[in-house]
């Protein structure tokens, strides 16, 4: 009788689009793979370049900025509790003082919402939005901007690789991966320039076609601009809103976990401005910024205070320049790699505008193939492309965020591979 009372028990439903995803995250999978590795190989180094966390410690000007934070906290009379969910204004201002104003670009304080970093924005945004919408990606593509569409019910089906809603935009060597403009006239398209996973860039031209693209066809281009600070060409636009009309059709989101090493402190913002507008149900327009507001004021408490100290102290004189000196120690990695990488004879781009370097993998080989082979041969870990989409098949990632002495080490062993292959 037990039995069957517990069999006919009412359970709750779930939201099943969470279970169209597979089975684990990309960086979860690669995670697993690595530790079955390391617990069979105990006292082998292993050098860490597939997720892109960084390795230089954060900034003094931060770190002090940090410590008088938490003395504020620490005293009745500078104690702070709740935030405005929002930012900090001090942050808010530093920010359009020094990202906007001074590239000429006219963004207020109340267009800025600070956040715990990129990823969950570039996630959450979509809540705003309906389930209806069509969406757009570049492909190979961060896998955060297609997993949080599954999970809103917008992805459709998966079929070989691909979701039956979305329309993937390739990025391929054919295409020097500049992707084409969309064919399916989506509401929604994802853009990340410089571009993760590839490290490829978008010109001040190219972008400008996708502004007049989403201008022309009623569109909103999401624009994921986490790596602007290792932009070293004059020609790429550093924000979207450089283009003439972007305002009007693109929300930016940016990060100071990759900039300034704020991968663990969690500090970034979002940008939409007020021209932006969708509408309802009804036909009326709606602000996207009273939306994304009120979005944030319901689900978001707001960064910490002392990150968002952390991240003002980035603005000083002293903070820029001990963020520009760490961001030159990344490059030069990627420099070493993008290097030795081609001297073993090896296809790769990227490592010029941003800290990825993307691989070509040799002899017809898989991503997931090359990955167990760099692992197992060279103790180096990567990214498989196919985890980025399908055209990410046949290539893989590596980071410049390791050490000089690793990525030193690294080129070598890929060197003494290729040698061998």
């Amino acid at each position: 009788m037990k039995a069957q009372l517990k069999s006919d028990r009412h359970m709750i439903r779930i939201n099943d689009n969470f279970i169209k995803l597979p089975a684990s995250y990309l960086f979860s999978e690669i995670a697993r793979r690595v530790e079955t590795f390391a617990s069979t190989h105990k006292g082998e180094p292993i050098i860490r370049m597939g997720i892109g966390d960084v390795t230089r410690p954060i900034c003094p000007a931060a770190v002090e900025a940090m410590h008088k934070a938490v003395a504020d906290e620490a005293d009745a009379s500078t104690f702070k509790g709740y935030g405005p969910e929002q930012g900090y204004m001090f942050l808010r201002e530093k920010i359009v003082e020094h990202d906007y104003w001074k590239r000429g670009i006219d963004i207020s304080a109340d267009e800025v919402f600070v956040s715990d970093g990129a990823k969950s924005d570039t996630g959450n945004i979509g809540d705003i939005f309906s389930s209806e919408c069509k969406v757009a990606v570049t492909d190979p593509v961060y896998p955060v901007y297609i997993d949080t569409n599954v999970m809103s019910g917008r992805a459709g089906s998966l079929t070989d690789g691909k979701w039956s809603r979305i329309e993937y935009l390739p990025c391929s060597e054919e295409n020097s991966f500049v992707p084409s403009l969309p064919a399916m006239a989506p509401d929604i398209i994802y853009l990340c320039y410089p571009n993760n996973p590839t490290g490829t860039t978008l010109t001040r031209t190219q972008l400008k076609a996708w502004v007049d693209y989403a201008k022309s066809h009623n569109a909103l281009i999401l624009f994921d601009s986490a790596y602007e600070a290792y932009i070293s060409e004059a020609d790429v636009p550093h924000s979207i809103y450089e283009i003439e009309g972007a305002k009007e059709v693109a929300i930016e989101f940016r990060s100071f976990s990759k900039t300034a090493g704020f991968t663990g402190v969690r500090c970034g913002y979002t940008v939409v401005p007020h021209e932006l507008k969708g509408i309802d149900a009804d036909g009326k327009t709606v602000e996207l910024n009273a939306l994304w507001n009120r979005r944030q004021c319901t689900k978001f408490n707001g960064a910490s205070y002392i990150s968002q100290r952390a991240a003002e102290a980035l603005y000083s004189e002293e903070g820029q320049k001990q963020i520009r000196d760490t961001i030159d120690y990344y490059m030069e990695n990627a420099r070493m790699l993008r290097e030795g990488i081609a001297q073993a004879g090896i296809r790769c781009r990227g490592g010029i505008n941003a800290p990825y370097i993307w691989i070509k993998t040799p002899g017809n080989l898989s991503s997931w193939q090359f990955f167990d082979l760099m692992l197992s041969k060279c103790h180096v870990v990567g990214t498989p492309g196919v985890g980025f989409g399908p055209s990410g098949e046949g290539y893989f990632r590596l980071t410049a965020f390791s050490s000089r002495e690793n990525t030193a080490e690294a080129v070598e062993r890929i060197k003494r591979l290729a040698a061998h292959m």
